[in-house]
């Protein structure tokens, strides 16, 4: 089990590192005017994001699946705290899935927002991140 919670956490932080820093390479992105520098953050948005968010996503899920399956599902099922932090999982997804369509955005060169839009949405990560750590360690109800 403790193996599968190291797993589990480690690519956590290897989603949430890309989740921190996807949104800030946008907002260097939506500032950049010139072509090389332009082309440069589509390379860096690009591997970030299929080479180390998303595999990390998806490993965080798989572990994270697998220790409810053999472990926590059946004991905390009725916890509200698992349902709260599946939901923001949940949410986490969705802002994963913003990030994705934003990647295409500016891979296509049709991104609209300013980096200002770029800077609000680089804290949301945060706030998920403060939330479920709380409800997976502290489990408040």
């Amino acid at each position: 089990m403790l193996w599968l919670k190291a797993l589990h956490l480690i690519f956590m932080v290897t989603w949430f590192a890309g989740l921190f820093y996807l949104p800030r390479l946008y907002v260097y992105h939506a500032m950049s005017e010139d072509s090389i520098s332009n082309e440069r953050f589509k390379v860096m948005e690009r591997k970030l994001f299929f080479g180390i968010m998303t595999p990390g996503m998806v490993l965080s899920f798989v572990f994270g699946i697998w220790m409810l399956v053999e472990y926590s599902w059946t004991m905390y099922s009725s916890s509200g705290w698992l349902h709260t932090k599946l939901a923001l999982l949940l949410l986490l997804l969705v802002y994963h899935g913003f990030c994705g369509k934003w990647l295409l955005d500016f891979k296509h060169d049709r991104n609209t927002k300013t980096h200002v839009y770029y800077r609000w949405v680089n804290e949301i990560p945060v706030l998920f991140l403060f939330a479920i750590v709380i409800l997976a360690v502290v489990k408040p109800f």
